[in-house]
């Protein structure tokens, strides 16, 4: 019982220092941040902090992660939804992580600033890696159960997975000078339009599937990412 509490302890310090990390990188940015502004905002000792994470880039990527454990909370349920079709699930799955953008669109933008730097550039494939293999076998079930329902028709249901997730990574790179440019032309918000629906146009032709059958991303939608007061 003592080692049951003391573990619930540790989870809760350990997501209480993640939790201020969030916010001081949505509202300082990482770079800026310091890990003496942690100490401050929590009250706590350098020692009690290092007894959680061993530096602030392992402070950074216990943050993604955190976070891509609550996507997986929110996207199981899809994958193992029996009532719905396959173009369904994949309509359901980008848009759970097109929300959870949304709902942590600052914290995102102040990620982007750092995440794309070329001192990033190890840990950025090493997460990418991680990526795929916690997501190619969500998708990869979809996409199985779509060339059942006769929806899809890649004979490669595994690689289409992964290809999703390499097209998903490109759209970062793809995006990320123009989204955090600090000035924004007329031609931005079209330009930007045209590289997302031309990833989604991809993605339907890796998987088979019918033309038109997943969501384009509208200029209302797209819009807020050149914003970065909304």
């Amino acid at each position: 019982m003592v080692r049951t509490v003391n573990e619930q302890e540790y989870a809760e310090r350990r997501n209480a220092i993640l939790d201020v990390t969030q916010q001081l990188v949505a509202t300082k940015g990482y770079e800026q941040m310091a890990i003496q502004d942690i100490l401050d905002a929590l009250q706590i000792s350098k020692g009690a902090f290092y007894h959680y994470f061993a530096s602030k880039p392992a402070l950074l990527l216990a943050l993604v992660e955190r976070i891509g454990d609550q996507v997986e909370q929110v996207v199981l349920p899809i994958i193992h939804d029996p009532t719905a079709g396959a173009l369904e699930k994949l309509q359901r799955f980008f848009a759970v992580l097109d929300q959870r953008k949304i709902e942590n669109k600052r914290f995102v933008l102040a990620y982007m600033h750092i995440w794309y730097g070329d001192e990033n550039a190890i840990v950025r494939h090493k997460l990418y890696l991680a990526r795929i293999k916690r997501f190619t076998p969500w998708l990869e079930d979809i996409i199985l159960q779509g060339t059942r329902e006769a929806v899809m028709t890649t004979p490669y249901p595994d690689q289409a997975a992964r290809f999703i997730l390499c097209l998903l990574e490109d759209v970062g790179y793809a995006t990320v000078d123009l989204i955090l440019a600090e000035e924004h032309g007329p031609d931005d918000l079209p330009r930007l339009q045209r590289i997302v629906n031309a990833t989604v146009d991809a993605l339907e032709r890796v998987l088979g599937a019918p033309t038109g059958c997943l969501q384009r991303a509208s200029r209302e939608e797209l819009e807020p990412w050149l914003s970065p007061s909304s």
